[in-house]
């Protein structure tokens, strides 16, 4: 019988589109809270999961609300026969604790990765933030792939941008910068940063001369207070060069982060579908069906 996708937290235009490329059956779960606040599970009637595959469908942005549903939704799904359950994540979270900076932390994402890996039989997620990692590997205990959304964002790029100059606005930035560099063919920069909380952080101003004429084109992974992005933006207003624009592969945009990008005027704000948002612009449903298409075919 055909593998089953479903959405947890309506990501329905991505798993219609992965559904159709690969051809799946699209499911769906009633998920709904008690007036105590208890979750209440129920798969729909005709939905036979017997001996089937069954991927789960969600980004883990805003994870402390996620989590526990999707774990409950897991456990219903392998008692009602499900053979096995996988979890498609585009974007993962919990992986920017992965040391213990100051005395008394936890390293949050060694502990998230024990409990998912307890729950769900594989991971697929797209660009997760490995800094002090070199993969999913040393922290997941299931079977995983990382896809790269680098080949997306460059052709997007090359679509939509004359003359780009790529900009990373810290060292982290450099391995998805410089892969998206190569891929279009176009010059970029990087540079320093220094946080020294949520919302202070200095950035080296870039030097510019050699790119006159040039449209600067922020790129980051994740885009989440954007304070970073803000502070780049207000070097290269003070430059002259032309509007910027910005590129995220995971919109977070927590505490209004977009419309604070939006008033620093930039020329626009583009995103990966990873997390839906209006700044998605950058389509990865391929890539997310060619990544579950690895473990379903197995």
């Amino acid at each position: 019988m055909k593998p089953v996708i479903l959405s947890l937290f309506n990501d329905d235009f991505v798993i219609h589109a992965i559904a159709k490329l690969q051809g799946y059956e699209v499911g769906h779960v009633l998920l709904r809270n008690f007036p105590d606040g208890e979750s209440y599970i129920k798969f729909q009637d005709n939905l036979h999961l017997n001996n089937r595959e069954l991927i789960l469908f969600t980004s883990l942005d805003k994870p402390n609300t996620k989590i526990l549903p999707l774990i409950l939704v897991a456990e219903t799904a392998r008692a009602l026969g499900a053979r096995r359950v996988g979890l498609c994540a585009p974007y993962l979270a919990y992986m920017r604790q992965d040391k213990q900076f100051k005395p008394g932390e936890g390293v949050t994402s060694v502990y998230f990765a024990k409990l998912l890996s307890q729950y769900v039989d594989w991971l697929v997620t797209v660009d997760p933030h490995l800094h002090r990692y070199h993969d999913l590997d040393e922290i997941y205990a299931i079977p995983n792939i990382a896809l790269h959304a680098t080949q997306d964002i460059a052709q997007w790029i090359e679509q939509h941008i004359i003359k780009p100059l790529l900009i990373g606005p810290d060292r982290e930035s450099e391995q998805w910068v410089a892969e998206v560099a190569q891929i279009a063919q176009v010059p970029y920069i990087i540079l320093d940063k220094n946080r020294h909380g949520d919302y202070d952080v200095d950035v080296s101003a870039p030097i510019l001369g050699p790119y006159d004429g040039h449209t600067p084109v922020l790129v980051d992974d994740i885009i989440s207070t954007a304070q970073t992005m803000l502070v780049v933006l207000q070097h290269l207003h003070k430059s002259g060069m032309k509007k910027p624009v910005c590129v995220g592969i995971h919109g977070v945009f927590s505490n209004h982060a977009y419309d604070k990008l939006i008033k620093a005027g930039v020329a626009s704000i583009v995103t990966c579908n990873t997390i839906q948002h209006e700044s998605n612009g950058i389509d990865v449903s391929w890539l997310l069906s060619e990544g579950i298409s690895k473990f379903i075919n197995k």
